[in-house]
């Protein structure tokens, strides 16, 4: 066989897992899992800047990410309770579609109020958006899990974040452009139909093969322990209270600075178009690029090795953003910060995901993963919301951006020490071994 064949042959060897219905229909899922957020983050934010509303009281409203950090108080009625009559479609399908209408509705919603004169009457709107949207996540997270087998996991995560990536940034380009052109109400009424890819993927595919069927709810007591149930489980594993500490800490700086990059280039002079090429255009692109190439260093390092590696990228692109607003507004350095930023968290998007995603006991998908998912960003969003615009008006832009690159050093530490220590490999759940051979995580 010639090099030329054989590097063709590895090529499509490489891709061909990402081409199964399972990880097709992650994508699917990412989709509309993204598009919510970008409705109440970088979009509102833009919305409200525009609308002249002050730093402070833009970055408040990333506390309406918060909600999302509270999904796994509710979480578990997605596993256990079953819908009337419509529950008959499945648990989780049933619960796909109930949830993406619901944020169909919060999202029209947002779109019929004005910043302007009801910013009040828009931070309730928003938190509503941020409830349906959370909802949706947990079923979309949950049916995910269960419908890839152990070895997808890997590449699962990375076609959940392709479809989450190109979710949130067709909604957030589609509702710039339309804002510019027939307002924002108009903009955010379009953005809605995002929501379907995921409805249909449930409707089509029908109840994920692994899923268990809800436990009967009889009483207080079975109530109890379906709430207390997956946390128990979760802290009866060996070093378990320092895998939550390493999920709460690995992503502050990341957050902090992800949530406040629209008030830089605001600040920098960028115009609508200059953003939607440049953070909507080359990100999106870099990320794609990124989550591919994650899910390879998945495939050929292991699970403990790539996660590592891109706890540093990302760590490092904090940095660059430093480095840009030192710079001052230059059209080749925002490309090159986004563009290693959307890198480092496209392979971030893969590993992370994967690894969380691999903690989950079967039995409690939904609101274990809800708990994860919610655990890995609550103290960034809440720094950001209380903190991140006084700290920028103090200090600067660099300064801020310095402080975010330093955040992201303890998680690194910490995961480096649960590596030697060996609680990566005791800490997975029956997600990442049901059904398959356990094999070493080098």
């Amino acid at each position: 066989m010639t090099n030329a064949m054989q590097g063709s042959r590895n090529w499509l060897d490489a891709v061909k897992p990402y081409a199964q219905k399972a990880p097709l229909a992650a994508f699917f899922l990412g989709v509309s899992s993204g598009f919510p957020y970008a409705m109440i983050g970088a979009t509102l934010t833009t919305r409200l800047a525009q609308d002249g509303i002050d730093k402070k009281a833009v970055t408040a409203f990333t506390l309406a990410f918060l909600v999302y950090n509270l999904k796994w108080l509710w979480a578990w009625i997605v596993d256990g309770v079953r819908l009337p009559v419509i529950g008959r479609m499945g648990q989780r399908v049933s619960w796909l579609l109930v949830a993406g209408v619901l944020v169909m509705a919060a999202v029209a919603n947002l779109a019929l109020v004005d910043p302007g004169s009801g910013l009040l009457q828009t931070a309730y709107a928003a938190i509503l958006v941020g409830m349906a949207g959370a909802t949706f996540d947990i079923v979309i997270d949950a049916y995910r899990i269960e419908m890839l087998k152990p070895e997808q996991l890997g590449i699962g995560s990375g076609m959940s974040q392709y479809g989450w990536r190109i979710g949130s940034v067709a909604a957030g380009a589609l509702a710039l452009v339309l804002a510019a052109r027939i307002g924002w109400q108009g903009a955010y009424m379009a953005c809605a139909v995002f929501a379907l890819p995921a409805m249909l993927t449930g409707l089509l595919l029908g109840e994920p093969e692994r899923h268990r069927d809800p436990i009967a709810r009889r009483g207080l007591d079975e109530v109890w322990q379906s709430i207390a149930g997956p946390l128990v489980e979760f802290f009866q594993r060996r070093g378990a209270l320092l895998v939550l500490l390493f999920i709460l800490l690995h992503k502050i700086g990341d957050t902090l600075a992800n949530l406040t990059f629209r008030l830089l280039f605001d600040d920098m002079g960028y115009t609508n178009d200059e953003i939607a090429i440049y953070d909507v255009g080359i990100g999106f692109w870099a990320y794609l690029i990124g989550i591919f190439v994650g899910g390879i260093l998945y495939a050929r390092m292991g699970m403990k090795r790539s996660v590592l590696l891109s706890l540093v990228l990302m760590c490092i692109s904090n940095f660059s953003f430093a480095a840009l607003a030192a710079l001052g507004k230059s059209n080749w350095g925002m490309a090159g910060a986004i563009g290693f930023e959307n890198f480092a968290s496209g392979i971030g998007g893969v590993t992370v995901v994967a690894y969380f995603s691999a903690l989950c006991d079967l039995r409690f998908t939904a609101a274990q993963y809800a708990l994860i998912s919610a655990a890995a960003s609550i103290v960034g969003r809440f720094l950001t919301g209380t903190t991140a615009g006084a700290l920028i008006e103090r200090f600067g832009y660099v300064e801020f951006y310095l402080f975010t690159t330093a955040l992201a050093v303890p998680g690194i530490l910490l995961f480096w020490l649960m590596m030697r220590a060996g609680l990566i490999d005791a800490s997975v759940g029956t997600a990442a071994t049901e059904n398959s051979k356990r094999e070493p995580m080098a």
